[in-house]
């Protein structure tokens, strides 16, 4: 099974190495020309991945057609432009790896129901965990989940990605897995803003907890399963996010924290922090099904430029107390 990738930027980059290892040639499209040049003529993405060399097996092509002639195409670009790629890319009913983690902004999909709107003779899967791409091109240890609707489909996709730093546990849940990856990155932001204001340690993990029963609870009104959310690409990955300088959503975060705004901040990126567009899609979502998510409110409306920091700790400082499972 010859895999393309679509998607040339560091997670695109980090699959294109793990896919290509003692496989064959795998294919990545990338939309920048020098990124195309630098893999091709020096096996390197310095733009995106810097300091891991790549498989001489990994070709590059900024013809987006040339994905046709591959058998399964993981799809790793930004979440609010991949509508846009897919109608562009020959998929025909090709199975689809949906990488990337967020919710169409204008329209409030999983990125699984833009797939499925957009090539509806694709069998889709989506690729989801605690995966910072420099550590996955590198070859250290990393568990993730991939879920299809076809668990067949899940089987055959993880025989031909895993490896054994890469470690692929199957599951049916799509919007499970979908919903965990897009949710952290906006918690992400959140722990980074609690780094940026030195509010401490105690703060940042009182706010992951929270902020997975924010997930939580978002999840199972959307029909996820608690075992997916509780697992790699839920809870698996918030922990990560949280965590590191290494997310981008996390560093944005830090950024506000310190009093810069968010366009500024955005506006300097070659990457793309994704939690700052899907957090006014989620809050929208939950005020729509009644959920409650006051760290994700909070964060929209930092992004936004709606409040300050200081506005928004006051805010969720003063909340009533509850039961905390609630």
């Amino acid at each position: 099974m010859k895999l393309g990738i679509i998607g040339g930027g560091a997670w695109g980059t980090a699959l294109a190495q793990i896919a290509s290892a003692d496989r064959g040639e795998t294919l990545i499209w990338a939309m920048e020309s020098e990124v195309v040049e630098s893999i091709n003529e020096r096996h390197e993405n310095p733009v995106f991945l810097s300091g891991v060399r790549l498989n001489d097996s990994i070709r590059a092509t900024g013809e987006l057609d040339e994905i046709g002639h591959c058998d399964a195409l993981l799809v790793v670009t930004p979440a609010q432009h991949m509508r846009g790629l897919l109608k562009q890319a020959p998929v025909a009913d090709k199975p689809l790896i949906l990488c990337a983690k967020g919710i169409e902004e204008q329209t409030g999909r999983l990125l699984h129901e833009v797939a499925m709107e957009t090539c509806p003779g694709a069998p889709v899967a989506v690729l989801s965990g605690p995966t910072f791409a420099h550590e996955v091109a590198k070859g250290l240890p990393t568990a993730v989940t991939l879920a299809a609707q076809d668990f067949r489909l899940a089987e055959q996709l993880r025989d031909r990605i895993a490896r054994p730093t890469f470690r692929i546990y199957i599951s049916d849940d799509v919007a499970g897995a979908e919903i965990g990856g897009a949710v952290k990155n906006v918690l992400a932001i959140a722990c980074g803003v609690v780094e940026g204001k030195n509010l401490g340690q105690n703060a940042r993990a009182a706010l992951i907890a929270r902020g997975f029963a924010e997930l939580r609870r978002f999840g199972l009104a959307f029909g996820a399963k608690l075992e997916t959310l509780s697992g790699l690409a839920g809870l698996g990955d918030l922990i990560l996010t949280c965590s590191s300088a290494s997310s981008r959503n996390y560093s944005l975060g830090v950024g506000i924290g310190k009093g810069r705004s968010a366009t500024e901040l955005l506006s300097n990126r070659k990457t793309v922090a994704e939690g700052a567009f899907t957090a006014p899609v989620l809050a929208r979502l939950a005020r729509e099904k009644g959920v409650d998510m006051p760290i994700v409110e909070a964060v929209d409306a930092l992004v936004s430029g709606r409040s300050n920091v200081d506005e928004v700790l006051d805010g969720l400082l003063s909340r009533p107390p509850r039961a905390e499972g609630v």
